[in-house]
């Protein structure tokens, strides 16, 4: 297959462990069992991005205070959801809603969804970048770009999503080369629409593009919904076979 034919030396043999990044679920009151089923000891979570209102709302939400400290409680990090709008939004928007999220929720990081991904907005990112850093010392900052960026962008994030789409494009996707300058533990991948049958196909894509941060669900995006509000189908088993490790 083609996601095949660019691998990384040594990644199907690495000691990284695959792990969870939660992209964004519904509000606590309308997935409740979503929130809860995170807290379950040993569901291998990396972090959960905490989305209140398309950002951090206009005052604390006592729900979403109270489902961010149960798992901050358990040591797993909760990033607070920076829509950068593909770089339309201004800076002074951006890090007012992250001053909300340290404020309001004590977030340990910040997701930059729809991040820009080219060479031209390279600078105002990284300045965002080191201004998060400067308000929060210890944030762990993920770029959303949701597909492989100018290469500059990995010296200035904890980790990029280099894959955010349907699994008809994922199963056939390839891995940028500059990739295997980096560690698995650096790359994420969000993917949809992946049907039971195909996990263990979906793993190994992950495993041999090198990206140990991943979310898989069976849910496809509509026209009021979001892929990423529910829990998949198959939670259960994905969470039993990330567990115990992806076998090659």
């Amino acid at each position: 297959m083609p996601y095949l034919t660019s691998t990384r030396p040594g990644t199907a043999s690495t000691d990284v462990r695959t792990g969870f990044g939660i992209p964004g679920f519904a509000h606590p009151l309308l997935a409740p069992l979503e929130w809860n089923g995170l807290t379950r000891p040993g569901t291998p979570l990396h972090w959960v991005v905490l989305n209140v209102a398309d950002g951090p709302g206009v005052q604390p939400d006592p729900h979403c205070l109270e489902a961010a400290g149960r798992l901050r409680n358990t040591g797993v990090r909760v990033l607070g959801h920076l829509d950068t709008v593909h770089g339309l939004r201004s800076f002074g928007e951006v890090i007012s809603d992250a001053h909300r999220y340290l404020d309001w929720y004590q977030v340990d990081g910040f997701l930059l969804d729809r991040c820009p991904a080219d060479r031209v907005a390279f600078p105002e990112v990284r300045r965002t970048v080191g201004t998060l850093r400067v308000i929060h010392e210890d944030a762990h900052i993920v770029l959303g770009h949701g597909t492989h960026p100018y290469p500059g962008y990995a010296e200035h994030a904890d980790q990029l999503v280099t894959f955010s789409g349907a699994w008809s494009d994922y199963r056939w996707s390839q891995v940028a080369e500059w990739t295997a300058d980096h560690p698995p533990e650096r790359f994420c991948h969000f993917v949809h629409g992946v049907p039971g049958p195909h996990l263990d196909e979906a793993l190994r894509i992950a495993r041999w593009q090198g990206a140990a941060t991943i979310y898989f669900t069976d849910h496809a995006p509509g026209p009021l919904t979001d892929p990423w509000e529910q829990l998949p189908g198959y939670w259960d088993d994905i969470v039993s076979r990330i567990g115990t490790g992806v076998s090659e």
